[in-house]
């Protein structure tokens, strides 16, 4: 079985394993990445464990094409930004990959696609075009076939009167929202959304004060009478994504990875046991706090090992919250808000 096709089957007896592959695949056939393990001085052979994986800081990705062979993308995904930032470009070579992801890692937290009506709320995504997060919902809101789903640019006359169709139908829905757009839609239509769940992506792309993450679901939670607000932890550079059902903590699939590295030495890096090996490890062990690095076996075309510029904590069941971003980092356009 190719590692391909290896990946979505992945499980946590054989994560370790598929990753150290991948990562001498992507030695092997990525220009970037060789170069960047080269300058760290890597003995490849010491390199046995996933903690020894060298990470590629994600500003790479702005700066130089990230591909592990050769090829010709099918799609490259840009990043929001600002007006002030240099966009990150992930060019894909193969779009089924990605949607094979988040179509799997939505399913795994979600249940079956078709059971859902999906509405995107996302205007500047949809205007700047190039996004990642657009494709995804675009792809899912098909997937549905639901006669309601679809896109909401700045209509959100339309959505209030969807919304009210789909509550009095017990419609299950999913509206997904760029953070500003759904305070906007908040203040204006504030109703009652029982069959209704509201997921937040992130960012205000100055547009609105910045607002600490329990300030935005308190908001949402007050406006639409709702017990919780789910939240999307994705980002162009990563072909798969973590979701947050309660209380902020984000669950991602088997094929994925949350690890903490010391923010003062990027090459120490640190994570709890894989789930299914992790009976002695209860919640009176403390988090690890630090910045985000993240394995992402989907990106087997790009590069799978990626230093983040985000802070978190990560749990002992690994599940894992966004605290912030590092100093000096860029602000991205759909940048998780600080808790």
């Amino acid at each position: 079985m190719s590692i391909e096709w290896s990946i979505f089957s992945v499980t946590d007896n054989n994560f370790r394993e598929l990753a150290l592959e991948i990562f001498r695949f992507q030695y092997e056939s990525n220009p970037i990445y060789h170069s960047y393990v080269d300058a760290l001085g890597v003995n490849l052979p010491l390199v046995d464990t996933i903690e020894k994986i060298p990470f590629l800081p994600i500003s790479f990705f702005k700066t130089d094409e990230i591909k592990s062979g050769k090829f010709n993308a099918e799609i490259i995904f840009e990043s929001s930004g600002t007006t002030k930032t240099i966009n990150s470009r992930h060019h894909i070579k193969k779009t089924s990959v990605y949607i094979d992801s988040f179509t799997s890692g939505f399913k795994n937290i979600y249940g079956e696609i078709d059971e859902w009506c999906i509405l995107g709320l996302l205007p500047s995504y949809l205007e700047k075009g190039h996004s990642s997060l657009v494709f995804m919902v675009e792809n899912l809101i098909q997937q549905s076939d639901h006669p309601q789903s679809g896109f909401y640019l700045n209509d959100i006359d339309r959505l209030k009167t969807t919304l009210d169709l789909l509550e009095t139908a017990k419609q299950k829905t999913l509206l997904i929202g760029v953070t500003y757009a759904l305070l906007d839609f908040a203040e204006r239509f504030p109703m009652k959304l029982e069959y209704t769940t509201i997921m937040e992506t992130g960012g205000m792309k100055g547009r609105r004060k910045e607002l600490t993450r329990m300030e935005v679901h308190d908001r949402l939670k007050k406006a639409f009478d709702k017990n919780e607000i789910h939240s999307e932890y994705g980002m162009t550079e990563l072909l798969s994504q973590a979701y947050a059902v309660k209380d902020g903590r984000f669950c991602y699939p088997q094929w994925m990875k949350v690890m903490i590295r010391d923010e003062e030495d990027p090459l120490s890096v640190r994570s709890w046991q894989l789930a299914g090996n992790s009976s002695k490890l209860t919640t009176h062990h403390s988090p690890l706090t630090g910045a985000i690095n993240i394995i992402d076996l989907a990106n087997v075309y790009s590069c799978s090992f990626i230093a983040t510029d985000d802070i978190g904590k990560l749990y002992p069941d690994n599940s894992f919250e966004v605290l912030g971003r590092m100093d000096g980092s860029d602000l991205r356009g759909c940048s998780l808000l600080t808790v």
